[in-house]
């Protein structure tokens, strides 16, 4: 790999004493996948190299049946992780270390295919940027907010299997039912909220605010709105660094969709906004058609997207069991049990929250489907159901739901959508090969990875 290095990339690494830069990748989990390397050779090479098998392994490293040979090459070649030179940040109480985000690239080739890809066709980040290209061939930019709930929890020591509210610090009693909205018990984790917001300050990960939610031991943190990639990035980060915080206070943070089964789920609400050329809100005024085509165009392929909002076997009992969550394709004015809301505000404001992804989805392809969905709608001229569309009510329904729509595809294409759908279908038959999965695959697997 001999690629001219950016300049740009080169200066961000200047005057921060980086000796290794942690070269970080996403694929279809939550989890970060990457190498750290010498600061030294990262600049010599332009980034770094490795096994392109790291899209083709499950979240518990299985080989799912029918990804390598037709999807990826079994002979796992290496693949270029190419950085973003605006994503480098330095990495919390790490001295001398950086962290820039990657994106694959380099030709792949699998039997399912006539020629060779490139290996950015399987990245959600990757598919995220073409769509911020399409909207702005459109004519729109688009700004999105994030809302991120999570449980904090320990295992119990009787079982890996059996959660329980964490004891913040010595001398501090447990949560032992829901005190939703409490200051107090919010601040009983105060220590790990101030690290918390201090590393998102270090990596630019516009946190504003954050709250106990409405279940037990579940709490909610707000970012300030911005660009899509920019705020897929962030979430992304944030998780991770909600983990391993959590970790050092002596807990665990989880994204887990359902922890408890009698108790809300955890969700990753993301408000929507597309701004024209003039500097106007595109959802206002005379935009109302238009904000009516985005809503048609989320509703009608609902059921393909929900692969993406509702990732594992384990996230439909979020749906299934709901609390206020969605059950349904639904839209409303200031209705919380919408899949899609459209809050009360002033036009400039006007917005559309898709309130059907967990927590454990991947924000880079909620947003991607979002934004390419709507945008679908809008070109279309989709006009909104008559009735709410049902949503698929399994795992299995939803992926076979987005193997099969052409305009997913479209939108995330083709090598993209083939390898999702091998993965999870792959992870899904490894949890329903174990006795009692949804408590123990679940617990074991997704707490601490989702």
């Amino acid at each position: 790999m001999n690629r001219p290095f950016p300049a740009s990339l080169q200066e961000a690494l200047q005057g921060r004493g980086v000796r290794l830069v942690e070269c970080c990748l996403a694929d279809y989990s939550s989890v970060a996948r990457g190498k750290v390397v010498d600061a030294g050779d990262f600049l010599a090479q332009g980034g770094c190299r490795m096994s392109s098998v790291v899209f083709g392994l499950g979240l518990t490293a299985g080989n799912p049946p029918g990804m390598f040979g037709p999807i990826l090459p079994p002979s796992y070649p290496d693949i270029e992780l190419v950085p973003d030179p605006a994503t480098v940040v330095d990495v919390p109480g790490r001295a001398g270390r950086a962290s820039v985000l990657c994106e694959p690239a380099g030709p792949l080739q699998g039997t399912r295919y006539p020629k060779s890809y490139d290996a950015s066709e399987l990245s959600p980040r990757a598919a995220l940027r073409r769509v911020t290209e399409r909207l702005a061939a459109a004519g729109f930019r688009a700004r999105v907010a994030p809302e991120l709930e999570f449980f904090l929890v320990e295992r119990s020591a009787a079982s890996a299997d059996v959660l329980q509210a964490p004891a913040p610090g010595a001398g501090c009693a447990r949560e032992m039912a829901c005190e939703a909205f409490s200051l107090e018990r919010a601040e009983h984790f105060g220590a790990y909220f101030e690290e918390l917001y201090a590393a998102c300050r270090t990596q630019n990960i516009p946190a504003s605010g954050h709250g106990h939610e409405a279940a037990w031991s579940q709490f909610e943190v707000n970012f300030h709105p911005g660009g899509p990639l920019a705020q897929a990035d962030a979430v992304f980060r944030f998780k991770r660094l909600a983990r391993e915080i959590a970790a050092r206070h002596g807990f665990l943070a989880t994204f887990a969709a359902k922890p408890f089964l009698d108790q809300p789920g955890t969700g990753m609400h993301w408000h929507f906004s597309l701004w024209q050329e003039d500097g106007s809100n595109a959802f206002a005024g005379a935009g109302e058609a238009r904000l009516r085509h985005f809503l048609g165009g989320l509703q009608r392929h609902a059921a393909g997207a929900m692969a993406v909002f509702a990732p594992y076997d384990h996230s439909w009992d979020r749906i299934r069991l709901a609390d206020s969550s969605p059950t349904n394709a639904s839209w409303g004015e200031d209705d919380r049990a919408a899949a899609f809301r459209i809050p009360l505000g002033r036009p400039e404001n006007r917005r559309v929250e898709n309130r059907l992804p967990g927590a454990d989805s991947s924000p880079y392809l909620v947003v991607a489907l979002t934004l390419g969905l709507g945008l679908l709608g809008i070109e279309q001229g989709i006009e909104p159901a008559a009735s709410p569309p049902a949503l698929p009510g399994s795992l299995a329904e939803a992926l076979e739901a987005m193997d099969r729509d052409p305009a997913i595809r479209s939108i995330l294409g083709e090598v993209l959508v083939d390898a999702y759908c091998c993965y999870k279908r792959g992870e899904s038959a490894a949890r329903g090969a174990l006795p009692d999965p949804r408590r123990h695959w679940d617990l074991v697997h997704l707490v601490e990875q989702a």
